[in-house]
């Protein structure tokens, strides 16, 4: 700990943030917009511009299709092929025309969800061929990478906790929201194995404990990741 503090004075920090791309990831209600927001403050206090964004979504043409993914109720319903192909679809918009300029021009970019969650939601949740999934998401993100990752590891039936405060105490969920608890385990049991098998790129963080706390464990976790 004392390393990190003295370490986070240096010039250093600068290019071990410079022209980042890290996701957070993680169940409903973790938290993640509040920590996104906390890491970029301090990202940007080392002289490194951030971009904030997150998926589904990230531009015009991206945050419709946002819309559809997250709030169609018609009556002709989405299939899960579907659901997956719209997904990956605003993915390539969103890394052709946001994520790899910003990147290109140096800026940290932190984005809220990205391929993890798509393993996780619709491999996890879904049950998807997980194969399949992999390959449209390496389709969609070409040549982009992934630096790092933050999973946000909590409770679901905390975060619904969470969600409802959000909403104060109304059932306005979105598609994925309203789906049951089994579910959303299986989301979690997703991004956990995601995590380790790929423990070099991924840092899990307890989300159950105060804001400050989290945020010092994210910061540290990038630290490791990324030097």
């Amino acid at each position: 700990m004392l390393f990190f503090n003295i370490f986070l004075k240096s010039g250093l920090m600068k290019e071990i943030f410079k022209g980042k791309f890290i996701t957070f990831e993680g169940p409903e209600g973790a938290g993640k917009t509040t920590q996104i927001q906390l890491a970029a403050k301090t990202i940007e206090s080392y002289g490194v511009q951030c971009l904030l964004t997150r998926e589904p979504g990230g531009t015009p043409l991206a945050e419709e299709l946002r819309n559809i993914i997250k709030h169609y109720n018609g009556d002709e319903k989405i299939s899960p092929e579907t659901e997956l192909l719209l997904i990956e679809a605003a993915r390539s918009q969103h890394v052709k025309h946001k994520i790899l300029p910003a990147l290109a021009e140096g800026k940290c970019v932190l984005c809220d969800r990205f391929t993890d969650s798509t393993c996780a939601y619709q491999g996890g949740g879904r049950h998807m061929n997980m194969e399949n999934i992999r390959i449209l998401n390496e389709f969609a993100i070409a040549p982009l990478k992934i630096n790092a990752t933050i999973l946000m590891k909590l409770d679901i039936t905390e975060g619904f906790k969470r969600t409802q405060v959000r909403y104060g105490g109304k059932e306005v969920f979105d598609r994925f929201e309203s789906q049951n608890l089994e579910f959303h385990q299986n989301v979690m049991d997703g991004f956990l194995q995601i995590a380790e098998n790929e423990h070099d790129r991924v840092a899990v963080i307890n989300a159950a404990r105060s804001i400050e706390e989290i945020h010092t464990d994210i910061m540290e976790a990038l630290y490791e990741l990324l030097r």
